[in-house]
């Protein structure tokens, strides 16, 4: 059975991703949107970049992946893509949208 791409709230993802150890929360929106603000442990895998070669990134196909972008829609893409690379534990979590808390930068 292939794997297939999880898909939680912002707030239950961000939960589910701060309360395992090993994950990954992945931004997917380009770098100069990340730049402008990014929630805090995010890092940087635009979707235009997301290739086989992400392996260099996110080296454990095993470990949980949390995506996001700005309103869910390139998350969802983002989080395909992932399983189809492999990925066997991968959660969209939506849009930074609905994120209420600080954001870095």
């Amino acid at each position: 059975m292939a794997d297939e791409l999880k898909t939680l709230s912002m707030a239950e993802g961000l939960a589910a991703s701060r309360q395992t150890t090993g994950t990954a929360l992945v931004d997917v929106r380009e770098a100069g949107e990340f730049t402008e603000g990014h929630i805090p442990g995010a890092i940087n895998v635009p979707l235009s970049t997301l290739g086989p070669d992400v392996a260099v990134t996110l080296t454990d196909k095993s470990a949980p992946v949390f995506v996001y972008c700005r309103s869910g829609r390139r998350s969802q893409t983002a989080g395909e893509k992932l399983v189809s690379f492999g990925y066997s534990d991968v959660t969209n979590i939506g849009g930074i949208l609905d994120y209420a808390g600080e954001l870095e930068k």
